[in-house]
């Protein structure tokens, strides 16, 4: 069966270009808020450029903070989207969904390390996951000032500065702080892997 993909509406920048990835993967990724749409599809994202702030706004002005907590299909928060996974963040002070522990903070900045970090990464693999088969030390491409600590449920983890989780997973929950609309084949092996999760 072909999977069936819905795309949350939360009002990020990067929608279209998620929609095209998987377009390019042969996947239609409609974008929507209605419940029943979501509960039938077998893989739910959450894309999201801009700040977390507006973004759980966004969240709670069309339900979506309800709903999400309860869908049982695999769900991928992109960028910030896997940043309001967590309980809370730094930017804007907010709370976010809650479904993974910890707190989103600033990246430190350092002599030689400029925030916002805007460039390609290697992902440098913590845990054996059928979600990163094939990209251990794979270039991805990353546009960000928060991120999530690396923790017992980072399953990659990233160098700018520090290291921070670069993509993270508990049960039927995955987050990619990279872009993987914009990050080449690498990033379309990733959502290929994505889609092969049950």
């Amino acid at each position: 069966m072909s999977p069936r993909v819905v795309l949350l509406d939360s009002g990020g920048a990067n929608l279209g270009s998620v929609q095209a990835a998987f377009a390019r993967l042969g996947v239609d990724a409609p974008v929507s808020s209605d419940a029943a749409r979501i509960r039938r599809a077998t893989h739910v994202v959450l894309p999201g450029v801009g700040a977390a702030g507006s973004a759980m706004a966004r969240l709670r002005d069309n339900g979506l903070d309800r709903l999400i907590p309860g869908l049982s299909q695999p769900l991928l928060g992109i960028c910030i989207g896997m940043q309001l996974l967590f309980e809370s963040s730094e930017e804007d002070d907010c709370e976010c969904l809650g479904l993974l522990p910890g707190r989103v903070n600033r990246l430190d900045e350092a002599q030689g390390v400029r925030v916002p970090h805007m460039g390609w990464n290697r992902l440098k693999q913590t845990a054996a996951h059928g979600l990163l088969r094939g990209l251990d030390d794979a270039w991805m491409y990353f546009v960000h000032s928060f991120a999530a600590p690396s923790s017992s449920f980072a399953l990659a983890e990233a160098r700018h500065g520090g290291s921070f989780a670069a993509v993270v997973g508990q049960g039927r929950v995955y987050g990619a702080q990279f872009h993987p609309e914009r990050s080449g084949r690498a990033g379309a092996r990733f959502l290929q892997n994505f889609l092969e999760l049950a």
